[in-house]
């Protein structure tokens, strides 16, 4: 069965990094459209960033352009998430999620917290 777990969360002071990692089981992970997505609490989830098959395309929620970068090893499984210049407001939980025919799956999640 589709298996995602992220990892890499924690805290982190504002201005400060991560990298945030997905790994991935249960189905061919070259083949499909991989994207991280992130909630506050009461809020809905957004999309922070989506990473097509082979790599070569990409796209960012406008809150994050130019501060994470999606990237993903298909040797590996794995889909990574590069956050620098980390905000107060990037504290979210961060999950990573595929489509596979018609069913979307979620990881558990990794909490980020951007605090001094």
């Amino acid at each position: 069965q589709v298996q995602l777990v992220e990892s890499g969360g924690g805290l982190v002071q504002p201005g400060g990094s991560l990298r945030l990692s997905c790994a991935a089981s249960g189905f061919t992970f070259s083949s499909y459209t991989m994207s991280w997505y992130r909630q506050a609490p009461g809020k809905e989830r957004e999309l922070v960033a989506r990473i097509s098959d082979t790599g070569g395309r990409t796209i960012y929620a406008d809150s994050v352009k130019g501060r994470f970068t999606i990237s993903r090893d298909n040797a590996k499984n794995t889909v990574y998430l590069q956050m620098n210049s980390l905000r107060p407001e990037d504290t979210r939980v961060y999950y990573c999620t595929t489509d596979k025919n018609g069913m979307r799956y979620w990881g558990k999640g990794t909490l980020v917290t951007v605090s001094s």
